[in-house]
């Protein structure tokens, strides 16, 4: 079954359907990130201080305290979980989007492990691995990347008439092993 570009066929009223799913995950997600930003958590400092406390240093504007464990385990659980589901049904929908093959897997694939690095790095940082502080923020901004790239080909997709010529499909085809 050829299913590449089946998202362009689709009657109108799955495709308003899907944009307004696609458009309430994507304001859960990005709030997410606001919330991420408005703690500090962003920046590499701010990630190992939200994670391992500040109360060392008597000059910091907002006091921190070291996460115990169940509160750590609880971050992790809660954040792989919500966030695979918000992939899956992501991805599930960019699977019916016109688009090169090892590109759409990539950005189908790429959430999931970025969701591992991100919150996975964060127990290991909380366990005292503090290098971990960046592959958590390297990890954080390539899913919040393909995600966002992920949700602009599915919302232009969705809006786009049959006969429209997509040219996501002319996406190099000599990637790295890495992509392949």
């Amino acid at each position: 079954m050829n299913y590449n570009g089946l998202l362009l066929t689709l009657p109108k009223e799955i495709k308003l359907f899907l944009a307004i799913f696609i458009f309430v995950l994507s304001i859960g997600f990005y709030t997410g990130l606001f919330f991420v930003k408005q703690t500090g958590s962003h920046q590499p400092q701010g990630v190992e201080q939200t994670y391992l406390g500040n109360e060392d240093k008597p000059d910091a504007e907002v006091m921190k305290f070291k996460k115990s464990e169940r509160e750590m385990l609880t971050i992790v659980h809660t954040h792989i979980l919500s966030m695979s589901m918000i992939f899956f049904l992501a991805g599930s929908v960019l699977l019916f989007a016109k688009l090169n093959k090892r590109l759409k897997f990539f950005l189908i694939l790429e959430p999931f492990f970025s969701t591992l690095l991100t919150f996975g790095g964060l127990y290991l940082l909380w366990n005292g691995i503090l290098w971990m502080k960046y592959v958590v923020i390297f990890s954080g901004t390539l899913m919040t990347l393909t995600y966002t790239v992920s949700i602009g080909i599915i919302l232009t997709q969705l809006y786009a008439k049959k006969k429209l010529t997509i040219h996501f499909d002319k996406f190099p085809t000599h990637l790295p092993a890495l992509f392949v």
